[in-house]
């Protein structure tokens, strides 16, 4: 862990929580704490954050090897709205910094998914950066830049409690492509457009560069053969109406990043993607021996939760459930598939409190277990991991999160016995 990267972490937040008293007041600030120098950028359309995710990582039985390590990410965030700053309507800009730091939880398990949805290798990044512009009453949406298509598209409320990165986005996407498609923690660069015909209905669709920007050699974009990532989703959410579920924040977009609209009860997603570029067959050759080329690599997928039980107590449960396909003559994993369950309001007096059970199973191809046994090599089927998560809100800019995962065949690899590890990921938010 680089000390220099906590030092940065405290004193932005710092300078964003302001002098605060035991009181929860800052100097002349109002009730709610908010220092008067944020008020008056906020005022202006200028919205500084940070956030800092630290996670404590053991591996308990089983795996590659046993161990510990600490990984953490830092995000340094900051929102435009070009309408107060500079009389531009329906206008933002969001830029988001992003460094990464600390060990390689999967290198102690041994798996394919990975356990830790912010594992990445260690360095500074610029994420995201990227200006949106809403039209026609808020019910169009496009957005230009270096741009996280997992914000939006492939994304469930009720997956947001795991840390495995299967209940992100589906091993069958993201390990798919050269360096994977346009998510944490390489974007890529390309556009989105966004439309709502109606309340409960969000078309999106994205066009991108078919390799992110930052890569081995530096950064680059529409580079010879890199192709087209192309990805579309069709989503049906059902909402309450403002009577029954009040607004926590003025409502100022319908559509789009940082829509500010209540949480969903329900939804249904439906998705499509396609690379354009080329990529080699990971079986069939040609005659001289050298691999076949595929010309294009798509897939699809469909996920979906919904609040199915609520008492007048504040306790909810909501259920999801993930299923995505690969290509799985180019791709490792052809098929995907998850779900589970969140409970919220366990424990009497902690309504924000949520506890959940999920399972993610990542399933190799019939290509790849033939590449694999053409090699000497033998595996399963299937990599399952069961995982059983608590969140626990501590303050408003603070939540802990103790996290149990138990991996059946890591990596498939039918010698490695199963892995039984530990997290535990504290989040701070300013």
């Amino acid at each position: 862990m680089k000390l220099e990267t906590v030092a940065a972490a405290l004193g932005v937040a710092a300078l964003l929580s302001g002098a605060t008293g035991a009181s929860g007041q800052g100097a002349g600030g109002p009730a709610s704490g908010v220092p008067p120098a944020y008020q008056a950028l906020a005022e202006h359309g200028v919205h500084p954050a940070l956030v800092y995710d630290g996670e404590g990582f053991a591996e308990l039985a089983g795996g590659a090897r046993r161990g510990a390590t600490y990984l953490g990410n830092l995000n340094l965030l900051l929102t435009l709205d070009l309408e107060r700053l500079a009389g531009w309507r329906g206008a933002t800009v969001f830029l988001d910094g992003l460094s990464v730091h600390g060990g390689r939880p999967s290198g102690y398990t041994g798996d394919a998914q990975g356990v830790s949805s912010i594992e990445a290798a260690p360095g500074w990044t610029l994420e995201e950066a990227w200006l949106q512009q809403n039209l026609f009453g808020n019910r169009f949406s496009a957005l230009v830049g270096l741009y996280d298509v997992n914000s939006e598209f492939y994304h469930l409320h009720a997956a947001d409690l795991f840390l495995n990165a299967s209940f992100g986005i589906g091993p069958e996407l993201s390990q798919s492509g050269r360096g994977g498609p346009s998510v944490f923690p390489h974007t890529a660069l390309g556009a989105r457009l966004e439309v709502k015909p109606s309340g409960g209905v969000v078309l999106r669709g994205a066009v991108l560069d078919g390799v992110p920007a930052q890569r081995p050699t530096g950064w680059d974009v529409f580079a010879k053969g890199d192709g087209l990532y192309l990805v579309g989703e069709a989503a049906f959410l059902h909402r309450p109406p403002p009577a029954e579920q009040p607004r926590r924040m003025p409502h100022r977009f319908l559509l789009g990043r940082d829509a500010q609209l209540p949480p969903y009860e329900a939804k249904l997603a439906v998705g499509v993607w396609h690379y354009s570029a080329s990529f080699d067959d990971l079986v069939r050759t040609r005659t001289d021996g050298a691999p076949l080329t595929r010309r294009g690599s798509s897939g699809a997928y469909v996920i979906g939760d919904a609040i199915v039980y609520r008492n007048g107590a504040g306790r909810q449960l909501r259920v999801f459930s993930q299923a995505g396909l690969g290509d799985p003559r180019v791709n490792r994993f052809g098929l995907y598939t998850g779900g589970g369950l969140e409970l919220a309001g366990v424990i009497p007096g902690r309504k924000q409190d949520e506890i959940g059970f999920g399972v993610a199973a990542a399933h190799n191809g019939n290509a790849f277990i033939e590449q694999q046994r053409l090699q000497g090599k033998r595996v399963v089927r299937s990599e399952v991991t069961l995982e059983l998560a608590y969140r626990s809100p501590i303050a408003s800019w603070l939540n802990v999160q103790p996290d149990l995962q138990y991996v059946i065949h890591p990596d498939t690899d039918p010698r490695r016995a199963n892995a039984l590890v530990s997290l535990i990921r504290v989040e701070l938010s300013f």
